[in-house]
């Protein structure tokens, strides 16, 4: 029999302290709904924190994505409200170009002209967040690049010295070139209209580059027809062929970057009767740019992180929208020409070109807004997957954890009372001291 100390009572206190200690475990990981703490679970717990900073990283590259998305919608709509505008530039193009127009009528059409001109510009100075869209400060990195206009209608054994009367088209018919009919040049340079014209005869095409550097100044470069499958070389330093790989005929502008390039080409074929020939005609203006002009350019493109992980974003370009980039507003801010029919006519081959340009842009920002919905869906899925996978690591199964608490709150209950039992029991020592 011990006096001094109650092994018994000590037994219990430790079995209480056990049981409070699981029970606050148990408390801790109720209240939080984390089963992984630092102090219980260090490697489950360090695997949560890893997947929470890349969950969290993976949010932010989906909220980078949605707000490119909103800017490119922004970008798109700048460029539709231009497509509009070239749209109704054509109709009135094509309304000047008919000699139903007086001259007074077509003065008016070219004060239409330059207003729509300088909104073009509007358009293109449209920003997002402060930054600007669609003035070229966007565009993909760029050498100082001459223009290229190739023509793929004619034979494509159609050399520089192929005369113009021996001229086929691409499936092996005459164009029918008398040497007797009138060749008509014209072209749009810095909103300008230029032209020319000079008797077929025995000329070549290589005289039909010559007759339009002799309109007002070389533009085109000395030796620039190009009649093989290779182009030139575009902005970004790669050499172009022709899609098909067939030969082709290509001019090259003599002067490098926007200034150097032309707006609109057209040939035009008339007999002696001032007819024109329309199959000639056809083919001989199906002048498409192939390389475009661009001035160099260290840099701009624009960077969505996409990722939780470094390099691995988009990059995307955005092109030139201003009017002199799209040939139809010349240096000092005014429209094409559209004073007298010739201009009128030449006008609208700078504006086909134009439309051309805008609707490619329009198309490649519509790839880009895709591209950037299968991204957001893949972030969120891959967020969605990962958040459920760290919930199986880190998260508390609610109904175990609070059986568990019941258990060893009876528990504890119960040591509590077997305490207070013994200590009760324990007066009987006292009877041995009584006399």
């Amino acid at each position: 029999m011990m006096v001094s100390n109650s092994v018994m009572s000590t037994n219990i206190v430790n079995i209480i302290g056990t049981h409070q200690s699981k029970l606050a475990r148990h408390m801790q990981h109720l209240a939080t709904g984390m089963r992984a703490t630092c102090d219980n679970d260090p490697s489950g717990w360090a695997i949560g924190q890893r997947m929470d900073v890349r969950i969290r990283g993976i949010d932010q590259a989906c909220r980078n994505a949605q707000f490119s998305q909103s800017m490119l919608k922004t970008a798109e709509g700048g460029i539709s409200s231009t497509i509009d505008l070239l749209r109704n530039l054509k109709e009135k193009a094509i309304e000047a170009a008919s000699d139903t127009c007086t001259d007074s009528d077509r003065r008016t059409i070219q004060k239409l002209f330059d207003q729509y001109g300088d909104q073009i510009d509007d358009n293109a100075n449209i920003t997002f967040n402060g930054k600007l869209l669609l003035d070229g400060s966007l565009n993909s990195p760029a050498l100082d690049t001459a223009q290229v206009l190739t023509n793929k209608s004619l034979a494509a054994d159609t050399t520089a010295s192929t005369k113009l009367t021996d001229l086929l088209r691409r499936d092996g018919d005459s164009l029918n070139i008398l040497a007797t009919d009138t060749v008509n040049l014209s072209y749009v340079k810095d909103g300008h209209t230029y032209y020319g014209s000079y008797s077929a005869g025995t000329t070549t095409l290589a005289d039909m580059l010559a007759e339009f550097n002799n309109i007002d100044g070389t533009i085109f470069a000395s030796g620039a027809l190009q009649d093989t499958s290779l182009i030139g070389t575009d902005s970004a330093g790669n050499t172009i062929y022709t899609s098909d790989n067939e030969n082709a005929i290509s001019f090259t502008a003599a002067a490098t970057g926007l200034d150097g390039a032309i707006s609109g080409l057209t040939v035009s074929v008339t007999d002696k009767d001032g007819q024109i020939k329309k199959a000639a005609t056809t083919a001989l203006n199906d002048f498409h740019e192939s390389i475009e002009p661009r001035n160099k350019q260290s840099g701009g493109l624009f960077y969505t992180a996409t990722s939780a992980d470094a390099n691995r974003g988009m990059t995307s370009a955005i092109g030139d929208m201003r009017g002199y980039s799209l040939g139809v507003v010349s240096k000092d801010g005014k429209g094409l020409d559209v004073s007298t029919q010739k201009s009128a006519n030449a006008a609208l081959s700078a504006l086909d070109r134009a439309l051309e340009r805008a609707l490619d842009q329009q198309t490649t920002i519509g790839a880009m807004s895709m591209r950037l919905e299968y991204t957001i869906s893949n972030l969120t899925t891959e967020s969605e997957n990962l958040t459920a996978a760290m919930s199986t690591i880190t998260d508390t199964d609610m109904a175990r954890e609070m059986t568990k608490f019941t258990k060893e709150n009876i528990l504890l209950q119960a040591a509590q009372a077997m305490l207070a039992q013994n200590n009760h029991q324990a007066g009987w020592f006292l009877s041995l001291l009584q006399s």
